[in-house]
């Protein structure tokens, strides 16, 4: 059995009494996750889409899409049809893979790493989160590493409520920062 599947199998009943779900179908699961990155210095530098390519494969097991400007902005030095980004969505094995060595692995390499900020919701259930350096991930050998390089993490519920998300979120073990309890004088 997958790791997300286990987890959830057991959140799922603290979820429902926490919610008031009627139906184990109401509790929310992850529905996909989205590593996303812009890739900025390819005006300057050819060589850094080909290494994002390999970074983000190397990080997800998934080839990325790469993002094609759609309009020319002389200011940015960005022509029409020019590279300047890449994604990768992740869906069932890898998805669970992927979150899997995230929570376990490349967040608690993080330095002084305090937790992820619990504003990063979007009003939906779902949540964004930047990675400031690559080099967290295992797979990224740092002797290879031209630049560092970050990028975004969406994290895609079937939560209706930030609430909801969170929760699920928590127990499934993403590190999230210690809520701060002010104490009324």
């Amino acid at each position: 059995m997958s790791y997300l599947k286990s987890k959830w199998i057991e959140i799922a009943p603290k979820l429902m009494d926490k919610f008031n779900y009627k139906n184990i179908m109401e509790v929310p699961k992850i529905v996909k996750i989205v590593v996303n990155r812009g890739i900025g210095d390819a005006t300057v530098d050819p060589k850094a889409v080909e290494k994002t390519g390999e970074e983000l494969n190397l990080i997800t097991g998934q080839k990325p899409l790469f993002i094609k400007a759609k309009k020319s902005i002389a200011s940015f030095k960005v022509r029409k049809g020019m590279v300047i980004g890449a994604k990768v969505t992740l869906r069932g094995k890898k998805m669970d893979e992927f979150f899997e060595k995230l929570v376990n692995v490349a967040l608690p390499r993080i330095r002084d790493f305090k937790g992820l900020s619990r504003k990063s919701f979007d009003g939906r259930g779902n949540y964004t989160f930047g990675i400031e350096e690559q080099l967290i991930f295992p797979e990224i050998e740092y002797d290879k590493v031209d630049k560092i390089r970050g990028f975004d993490i969406s994290i895609i519920t079937t939560a209706k409520t930030d609430e909801e998300a969170e929760s699920l979120l928590e127990l499934l073990g993403l590190p999230f920062e210690k809520k701060v309890v002010r104490k009324s004088s």
